[in-house]
């Protein structure tokens, strides 16, 4: 339920992303809501375990998120689909187009959906 959730999610940030053309880092904030909720109606236990998972998921979805929109707007200037270009970017090429495109907001609000995400699950 946890990855259906989750792939939901990414598909609707990346979509945003790419009609606004920036980032959208504060879709973080609503990745920590949406795996807070499905934790919590999927029935597991409240605890360190939840929390950290959460967290965990959180920062996984906001970093393949941010991957994802990258990659697919330099697909789009190739002509490529935005799986290929999310396959062919290289480490270092990537980290370049997410250091130029995410502003200080986006970065805040994706340090702070982790937090978030594992007090929420306390």
């Amino acid at each position: 339920m946890l990855v259906v959730a989750s792939a939901c999610v990414l598909v609707v940030w990346v979509s945003l992303a790419l009609y606004l053309e920036r980032q959208t880092g504060w879709m973080a904030l609503l990745v920590a809501l949406d795996v807070v909720l499905v934790l919590r109606l999927g029935g597991m236990a409240a605890g360190t375990r939840r929390a950290m998972l959460a967290a965990a998921v959180t920062v996984a979805v906001s970093a393949l998120a941010l991957w994802t929109v990258s990659a697919t707007q330099l697909g789009f200037a190739f002509g490529l689909a935005p799986w290929e270009s999310a396959l062919r970017l290289g480490a270092h090429h990537g980290w370049t187009l997410i250091s130029l495109s995410t502003t200080p907001l986006d970065v805040l609000a994706m340090v702070a959906a982790p937090l978030l995400a594992a007090w929420w699950t306390r």
